[in-house]
């Protein structure tokens, strides 16, 4: 499996080329962008032609973009405008959170990549049917938003009502819309069996999401590195290898202060997971 990273790991600070040299010094081939506005401002041209020029002489090749989930700075937290909701039903409210998605999207009119990883609702949002329109509505715009740019929609296991395995196969059973999905194997083992969450994504799985994690909180650590996590990586490795060059492994480690070479800590995941 080819190594790929989320700049997630960095995602409370400003996307420089300097970090991506990092990474692709570090010899890591794929990257994902975590469209977080504090991190990448899609809305400023003048960043993106900076980020497009460097890809442009790199070997390192975008994978992937991870769809914003805020317009604000601070992860929501300036009030509930700020938060990006492709299921909302207020048809005004889903249209602005599916227009700041495509703003996104256009990163690719001017990097080059494969896909883009987008949530059905919010974390811990409970399922609602009267919603499901509204997130098929979403989807089908984007998708189509996506593919005039050769880019395709992902949809990413997260814990909440809409999203979990089963939830996001019965979707598009029901909904009959085309569109892979990006394992995330933290979430899983948040949101049930990881082997039964992946049973039932793994024909569509495109890309994945690795981390760690104790089965509750979210924490995104990095495995077999940092402490507190409960997933069983010789399992899980077995399970992402069975499907070996459907997707990379790609890690989306969390944000920590207190790191003082993430990067690092991000190849001894690497290594430590190829090695079992």
């Amino acid at each position: 499996m080819q190594r790929a990273i989320s700049t997630h790991f960095h995602v409370n600070h400003r996307l420089t080329t300097a970090l991506l040299d990092r990474i692709h010094t570090a010899g890591v081939p794929l990257v994902e962008i975590f469209c977080g506005v504090q991190h990448v401002d899609y809305h400023n041209k003048a960043q993106v032609s900076e980020l497009a020029h460097w890809f442009n002489d790199s070997d390192l090749q975008l994978w992937s973009l991870h769809a914003p989930m805020y317009r604000d700075e601070v992860w929501g937290r300036s009030g509930p405008a700020a938060v990006i909701n492709i299921c909302e039903r207020e048809k005004v409210r889903r249209i602005a959170a599916v227009d700041e998605i495509k703003r996104a999207i256009e990163i690719a009119d001017y990097v080059p990549c494969k896909y883009v990883v987008q949530h059905i609702g919010v974390a811990y949002e409970e399922f609602d049917a009267r919603k499901i329109d509204a997130a098929f509505s979403s989807l089908d715009e984007l998708s189509v938003f996506a593919r005039q740019r050769g880019v395709e929609l992902l949809l990413e296991n997260i814990p909440n009502g809409f999203s979990t395995a089963e939830r996001l196969t019965w979707f598009l059973a029901e909904t009959h819309l085309n569109i892979g999905f990006c394992f995330d194997v933290g979430h899983a083992n948040m949101t049930g069996s990881i082997a039964a969450e992946y049973e039932l994504m793994k024909d569509r799985i495109r890309s994945t999401h690795v981390h760690d994690n104790d089965g509750t909180d979210d924490t995104h650590l990095a495995p077999l590195v940092d402490h507190g996590g409960t997933i069983d990586w010789k399992e899980t490795m077995q399970l992402l290898r069975s499907r070996d060059d459907q997707y990379p492994l790609l890690l989306e480690l969390k944000d920590a202060p207190d790191k003082k070479a993430p990067l690092d800590d991000a190849l001894c995941s690497f290594e430590r997971l190829e090695n079992i």
